[in-house]
């Protein structure tokens, strides 16, 4: 039997035992907890996931959680719910949130040049503000090479990570057009060091993570002891799990570089649909697509990507680096969330979270 099979094969025993790892803290009736496992089944049937782990929030509050398959397939070591996975570009959000509480108290101007809280961050040939940085219409370059999304070096700041690229010109003038971009994030969470007068870390766990009863999350630090921690995979051309590439996310720690659980994430929602975190006025603009210098909209906000689904309004957001694919997207007028974890690169968490989103949605 090949390895793959093999890893297969354990999987698929691990689903029918991992019921028992599931959570039912609120009401999913058994037919719609049904729904959902059948999906998870057929997705890392599918997909070949090593695992999945998942949470459901339904009228604001948190209604299921549930993890699948392994953490660690050279160990055999069961997922859990309290399985920490990557968050990659989820990573944004909380970033973004932070950046608008400080707007919201008046000590960040969203229109003022970024330099005025990030002086690390040279003056570029036009000014470029956080609102901008934050709709994605900056201009700051995403990833140029492999070795920036796979990178080994570790940088001891968020000022030091912006040393690889802050020499770059724009590419484009602000607001002419729409480019994602990761790097744009790290300038962000230089600025809410400048605005706050605390490190970056520290201001969330604070402001953002305690307030939501967000309790694991932290950095992906590449030598902490994190328990729980998922090991990453990926699949190879021929399709074979493999062990997925070394990368250090502390070169864009605001836009990449953090690691939970799915519950986390799902406390995360609630405080955000519930306007805990920022005002109702607040999410409105956050929640509202930016536009370009011509008037055309992008489909995203600040920095939430934006959508419909069965005539609600659809708030999201995915993430993608090596190890890692993940998803977390809200009906905000239902009060209703999923959350998507997968310790794989390159899988569409995406398409799995729309299912069991939709499957819920009236």
């Amino acid at each position: 039997m090949s390895s793959r099979s093999r890893i297969l094969n354990l999987v698929l025993l691990l689903l029918a035992a991992s019921a028992a790892l599931a959570q039912n803290p609120s009401p999913l009736s058994p037919a719609q907890i049904s729904d959902v496992e059948k999906a998870v089944n057929t997705f890392m049937t599918q997909e070949h996931a090593p695992s999945v782990s998942v949470a459901i929030v339904k009228d604001g509050k948190l209604a299921w959680t549930g993890a699948y398959g392994f953490s660690d397939l050279e160990n055999s070591v069961p997922a859990k719910t309290s399985t920490m996975y990557r968050l990659a570009s989820i990573s944004k959000p909380i970033t973004a949130t932070a950046v608008m509480q400080l707007a919201e108290v008046g000590k960040l101007d969203l229109d003022a040049p970024i330099q005025k809280y990030c002086p690390a961050y040279p003056a570029k040939q036009w000014p470029i503000t956080a609102r901008e940085l934050l709709g994605h219409l900056a201009g700051v370059r995403h990833y140029k090479q492999p070795d920036e999304w796979m990178s080994t070096h570790h940088y001891a700041s968020i000022t030091d990570s912006l040393d690889f690229f802050k020499v770059d010109p724009l590419d484009f003038e602000p607001k002419t057009k729409y480019q994602y971009s990761t790097f744009g994030f790290s300038i962000l969470g230089c600025a809410v060091e400048g605005a706050s007068g605390m490190k970056f870390m520290d201001y969330l766990q604070e402001k953002v993570f305690r307030p939501a009863g967000m309790e694991h999350i932290q950095t992906d630090d590449t030598f902490a002891i994190i328990p729980n921690r998922a090991r990453g995979y990926r699949k190879t051309e021929k399709g074979e799990v493999v062990n997925t590439w070394l990368a250090d996310t502390s070169n864009k720690i605001p836009g990449g570089g953090m690691i939970s659980t799915a519950t986390d994430l799902a406390n995360f929602a609630i405080a955000t649909m519930h306007a805990t975190l920022v005002s109702q006025p607040t999410l409105e603009k956050v929640w509202t697509s930016q536009t370009t210098r011509d008037g055309k909209k992008t489909g995203s906000g600040l920095d939430w990507g934006l959508g419909e689904l069965k005539g609600h309004k659809e708030v999201s957001h995915s993430g993608a680096q090596p190890g890692t694919s993940t998803d977390l997207v809200m009906l905000p007028e239902m009060n209703t969330a999923v959350v998507v974890m997968v310790n794989m690169d390159g899988l569409p968490a995406s398409e799995l979270a729309d299912k069991i989103l939709g499957d819920l949605a009236p």
